[in-house]
């Protein structure tokens, strides 16, 4: 009869096995050959979180420093493309546009927002191109802008009379 350590331990080292067998098998595919940035090693959960620091702009700045103008950090599960030269946010921008226009397919925008179908969450395509025009045409064309400039003057003075006041007394300013 197998006593339980017994078991664990045939347990434990099959599973070591088939994790390395899954992380080799992993590193020879073709999607693995993939041409990504440097980016520097990173934690299984946290990915790079750990090394952003207290100052997270110090801090990538001399990731950029090690790792090149554009490189490839993991916030988490996802990864995320930086770029600190305005060479390479010209690339990103300009060059490789359609590359990087897409977004990320996330959960709760598709449960709050229509499945995801309005301007700011919908994927990159004809429907994004006419939602769009439509913004551009209808809500924040210069006259429609024009017509909302009393609101924003009044809402923008009410608020520079509050920090004036909360000012004066010492008290911590809250801009809700």
């Amino acid at each position: 009869m197998i006593s339980l350590s017994h078991f664990l331990v045939v347990l434990l080292s099959t599973s070591r096995f088939l994790f390395f067998l899954h992380k080799w098998r992993h590193s020879h595919s073709p999607e693995s050959r993939k041409r990504l940035p440097p980016s520097p090693p990173k934690l299984p959960l946290l990915g790079n979180l750990h090394q952003l620091g207290s100052s997270p702009h110090r801090s990538l700045q001399s990731l950029s420093r090690r790792h090149g103008p554009l490189m490839l950090l993991h916030f988490g599960k996802v990864p995320v493309l930086i770029a600190s030269s305005a060479e390479a946010a010209r690339e990103i921008m300009k060059t490789q546009d359609l590359i990087f226009s897409n977004r990320p397919e996330l959960s709760i925008p598709g449960r709050l927002f229509y499945d995801s179908r309005d301007v700011a969450f919908c994927p990159y395509g004809e429907y994004w191109r006419q939602i769009r025009s439509m913004c551009v045409l209808h809500l924040l064309s210069n006259k429609r802008v024009q017509s909302y400039r009393r609101v924003r003057e009044e809402e923008t003075s009410l608020m520079v009379e509050k920090i004036e006041r909360l000012g004066a007394s010492s008290t911590p300013v809250d801009n809700k």
